[in-house]
């Protein structure tokens, strides 16, 4: 068991991810995968620091030792697992196209809207699209809303928070699953390559936290579904 004496572990968290990470109305980090990191860290008995990145730089401060967790829901990927070590699992995601009826997948012409960093910019760099890439996931709706981009790929979580605005739903999108092995999985924290001690600590506290009720409570109070 790590001591709550040790220098607080340095957690890196998304804020404008919404419901996953976020900032609530008085500016204080909150989200699923927020309060599933705080309540792995007080399994732990650790202090732990919440400092924000985005998903293209939480990589690069990973493999470089400049934080110790990234509270991220990460598919793993030969990249990701080539720079940093993963936790079990904390639930399983999948990715939506969200797009006018009609338009499907690698249409001509579509401009794509992905977060810079994720797997599915991944994607659809692979697949040859025309993408408007933007630094946060809370940032995906303005390129449909304005024109830029005829569609999103983003995780169903996130997809699912975009339909909840009235504007988007104006929009008359219609919703299809992404059939690609790089686009769905299990959903982990990220570790550093320096503390490799973390991740049987870290896994025995998800372990706990599911079987003490925290992990369902935390899932009821942002999630409209069961995720694990």
């Amino acid at each position: 068991m790590l001591a709550a004496d040790q220098p607080a572990l340095r957690v890196l968290v998304l804020d404008n991810a919404p419901p996953m990470s976020f900032r609530d109305e008085f500016g204080h980090l909150t989200g699923f995968s927020v309060e599933i990191a705080r309540a792995v860290c007080s399994e732990m008995r650790v202090n732990c620091t919440f400092d924000v990145t985005t998903q293209s730089a939480m990589l690069p401060a990973m493999s470089q030792g400049k934080a110790d967790i990234a509270a991220v829901g990460l598919l793993e990927t030969p990249e990701r697992r080539a720079r940093m070590l993963f936790a079990k699992p904390y639930y399983r995601s999948m990715s939506l196209w969200l797009a006018r009826p009609g338009v499907a997948p690698g249409r001509a012409g579509v401009r794509v809207a992905v977060v810079d960093g994720s797997v599915q910019e991944a994607y659809g760099r692979k697949q040859g699209w025309e993408m408007h890439v933007v630094a946060t996931h809370g940032e995906l709706a303005e390129p449909l809303l304005s024109g830029k981009a005829q569609a999103v790929l983003a995780p169903m979580i996130t997809a699912i928070n975009l339909q909840k605005t009235e504007a988007f739903r104006q929009l008359g999108l219609a919703t299809t699953v992404i059939q690609a092995p790089e686009l769905s999985g299990d959903a982990a924290f990220g570790i550093s390559p320096f503390r490799p001690e973390l991740q049987k600590e870290i896994n025995a506290a998800l372990d706990r936290i599911k079987r003490n009720g925290t992990y369902d409570r935390i899932n009821s109070r942002f999630l409209p579904f069961r995720v694990s």
